[in-house]
C-alpha cells in the first residue's frame, strides 16, 4: 500500500475498533467506574500497571484492587494510614505483589500531595515533541520515598529503552478525547499530538506486517520509529492508530 491507502485502511480500522464495545474486554474499563477526575486518574493508572498478561485476568484482578480501595480510589489514596495497608489481603499479578501494590498507594499519595498530582507531573515535564521524557521525570518521582528496589521495575523509563507500553496506553486514556466514551481527554493540559502508540507483540507484529515498522524489537528506538509514522498519517492525533494496529492483530489475526 501507498501512504494513502495505508491511512485510508488505517483510518478504516480506527472507526471499527475505537467504540463502546472495545471497553468491554478492555482494562479501560476501570477507570470508566468512576466520574470523579482523580478517581479516574488513579484507577486508570493501577489498572494500566498491571495491564500485561491475559486481559481478563488483568481486568479481574484491577477490580480486586479497587475494591481494596473501597471503591473510592483517590479517597483511600489520600486518606489511608498504614494500618489499612496492612489489612490488606493477599494480592498479586504476575510479579505484580501485594508490596508492590502498597508502596504504589502511598507513591500516589506523595505525588498528590507534593507534586499536585498525576496530570501535572506528565505536563510539567513534557518536551515540545514527546512524553517520554515526562515518563523518565515521573518515574523519578515516583520512587522518591523509600522503596523496594524490586518494586521499581514497574514503571518503565523510555530514556533507558523501554518502549513503555503500559505507561503509554495509560497517557492515552488520559489525555487523548475521541468523544465516543473510550478515552476520557481529561488532560487538557497535555496535546494528544504528543503521544506515543503503547507498542506491544499485537501493535508491533501488525506494524511489521503493514511495513511501516522495520526494528525486530519491541523497545523505545522501534517505539521511536513507529510514533514517526504514525504523527505523518495524522499530528494532531497519531495514537489513535492504536485501535487500528492493536484491533488488527488480537481480533483478526492480521
Amino acid at each position: 500500500m501507498n501512504k494513502s491507502e495505508l491511512k485510508e485502511f488505517l483510518d478504516a480500522k480506527v472507526i471499527q475498533y475505537n467504540t463502546l464495545e472495545f471497553i468491554d474486554s478492555d482494562p479501560v474499563q476501570i477507570p470508566h467506574l468512576y466520574t470523579c477526575k482523580e478517581d479516574i486518574e488513579i484507577a486508570g493508572f493501577l489498572a494500566a500497571t498491571i495491564a500485561w498478561g491475559k486481559r481478563p485476568m488483568i481486568i479481574k484482578n484491577s477490580h480486586k484492587m479497587m475494591e481494596f480501595l473501597g471503591n473510592s480510589p483517590y479517597d483511600f489514596v489520600m486518606s489511608h494510614t498504614d494500618t489499612d495497608l496492612d489489612n490488606f489481603e493477599h494480592f498479586v499479578h504476575r510479579t505484580f505483589n501485594l508490596e508492590d501494590f502498597k508502596f504504589f498507594i502511598q507513591s500516589l499519595k506523595n505525588i498528590y500531595t507534593q507534586h499536585q498530582g498525576l496530570e501535572a507531573v506528565f505536563a510539567k515535564h513534557k518536551s515540545d515533541t514527546s512524553l517520554q521524557p515526562a515518563i523518565h521525570e515521573f518515574k523519578k518521582l515516583f520512587f522518591e520515598i523509600p522503596h523496594q528496589q524490586r518494586t521499581t521495575k514497574h514503571v518503565s523509563d523510555p530514556l533507558k529503552g523501554s518502549a513503555a507500553k503500559r505507561i503509554n496506553m495509560y497517557l492515552r486514556w488520559m489525555v487523548r478525547q475521541d468523544n465516543l466514551g473510550v478515552d476520557f481527554g481529561l488532560w487538557k493540559s497535555i496535546s494528544p499530538a504528543l503521544l506515543s502508540c503503547p507498542l506491544d507483540v499485537h501493535s508491533g507484529n501488525v506494524a511489521r506486517k503493514l511495513k511501516i515498522l522495520k526494528r525486530k524489537q519491541n523497545d523505545g528506538k522501534a517505539l521511536l520509529e513507529l510514533d514517526t509514522t504514525l504523527r505523518k498519517l495524522d499530528p494532531k492525533d497519531p495514537v489513535k492508530y492504536d485501535f487500528a494496529l492493536f484491533g488488527l492483530g488480537v481480533f483478526e489475526g492480521f
